[in-house]
């Protein structure tokens, strides 16, 4: 819980005498760091955001300017300065400012451990009021947590659900699949009518991360065990990978693009071609498939013998740097950022799932949003990558390099895991 009253009359003090010090001078006195001028009680605090958008039309920077707007009206002294990035610039810009000693008070991007571990942030309990605080949904909560502490606020999320293309499954007489040897067969059988990509199976370089989390999964296992260790060869997650290239890719039910070289957004387009049967999606995919004309149904993943207990989940991180000394001013603000209203606006206009349970459960009895409730439904028993981990940055790149050739033709699931293993205790390790 912050402190705010004790926290500031201290800032007060400490404007009040470098003020009389600038007067004294005669002259106008920049207070560096401090984001205000002398003689004023304005702080300007500065925030580094990520975009959403399609284009300039719905660009992120809209939404922020409007939320700054309504912020601004409700908290005299305090102004919001936001800039917003593509994804593929955002994480980089933070990064080469926190290096030059320029950090802003707030970013919004894909990842804050090697921010948290150097302590550079502000914890959760340091920003947030309890019902703010208290309001995220537990899973992502929990992985926002670097040593049980949690630095990292989700700002956005997302979780997976099996897309199938009804049309090719009702001209070949099947039900969605409900099981792995349900989800063979109807593979199978959509192979046999010509269908181009009965299973889409994207391990290329691109998201390689996330469908081999979704299967391990629902193989019963996942990156790391509840103590938070690697596990990567685990006995489940090599018999996950064994079913995977002997049942579905060395009978040719994937496709003739091979799973290390095909990337998610190009099994997406196939899908919106209708030339997928099966494939894992995120909420956009029924975007682009509904502009394609594709008609296509959501099921929960399915395990083994039936549907799985866990799903993997997506999150990008809000947090609060320490350098400018703004703790209760970006406090105030980011509890106005994830009131119910402002996390439901965003979510509604970017297709995202919300991140707090006030805006989840207004979002799933709004009929409007019928199409989002199966996600937002998968959401409370989601896992995300172990992203409190320093070390997941590079594991991650790494499993994007090898895992394709775990289900290659001679490729060997056990060895590939292995040298994972071995790799990301190393990398753990030297953290």
């Amino acid at each position: 819980m912050r402190q705010h009253t004790r926290v500031g009359k201290a800032v007060q003090r400490r404007r009040t005498v470098l003020t009389a010090v600038a007067a004294a001078l005669g002259m106008t006195a920049v207070l560096a760091g401090c984001g205000m001028t002398s003689g004023s009680d304005e702080v300007t605090l500065k925030l580094v955001a990520a975009d959403y958008g399609e284009n300039k039309g719905n660009s992120s920077q809209k939404y922020w300017d409007a939320l700054v707007e309504d912020f601004e009206a409700e908290h005299s002294g305090i102004k919001v300065d936001v800039d917003v990035y593509s994804w593929k610039d955002v994480d980089a810009k933070v990064a080469a400012m926190v290096r030059k000693g320029e950090a802003p008070d707030m970013a919004q991007i894909g990842a804050y451990a090697d921010y948290a571990a150097a302590g550079k942030l502000y914890s959760a309990d340091e920003l947030l009021s309890v019902p703010v605080q208290s309001d995220f949904l537990p899973s992502l909560t929990e992985a926002g947590e670097l040593k049980r502490v949690q630095y990292g606020l989700p700002f956005a999320s997302s979780t997976r659900l099996l897309f199938y293309n009804k049309k090719l499954f009702k001209n070949a007489s099947l039900t969605p699949p409900k099981t792995w040897s349900q989800l063979a067969q109807d593979a199978g059988t959509l192979k046999a009518r010509g269908v181009k990509y009965p299973f889409a199976l994207p391990l290329g370089a691109e998201e390689a991360p996330a469908e081999t989390l979704i299967w391990m999964l629902s193989g019963g296992a996942g990156y790391t065990d509840t103590a938070g260790s690697y596990t990567l060869d685990d006995e489940q997650n090599v018999k996950t990978f064994d079913w995977l290239k002997n049942k579905l890719v060395t009978p040719g039910l994937t496709g003739p693009v091979a799973p290390a070289d095909l990337n998610r957004q190009d099994a997406f387009d196939a899908f919106t071609r209708g030339e997928v049967g099966m494939l894992n999606g995120h909420p956009t995919l029924m975007k682009q498939a509904r502009a394609k004309g594709i008609d296509f149904g959501m099921v929960p993943m399915p395990g083994p013998d039936g549907k799985t207990s866990a799903t993997m989940g997506v999150a990008d991180w809000m947090m609060g740097f320490k350098q400018n000394g703004h703790r209760d001013e970006i406090g105030q603000f980011l509890d106005f950022v994830y009131s119910e209203k402002n996390v439901v606006e965003f979510s509604e206009r970017y297709n995202i799932l919300p991140v707090t349970t006030s805006a989840s459960d207004a979002m799933a009895a709004d009929s409007s949003h019928k199409a989002l409730k199966p996600f937002i439904e998968e959401l409370g028993s989601s896992r995300l990558y172990p992203v409190g981990k320093t070390s997941w940055a590079q594991v991650s790149a790494e499993i994007k390099k090898r895992i394709g050739g775990a289900v290659s033709r001679s490729g060997s699931p056990g060895s590939v895991l292995g040298s994972l293993q071995t790799y990301a205790s190393a990398a753990e390790a030297a953290e």
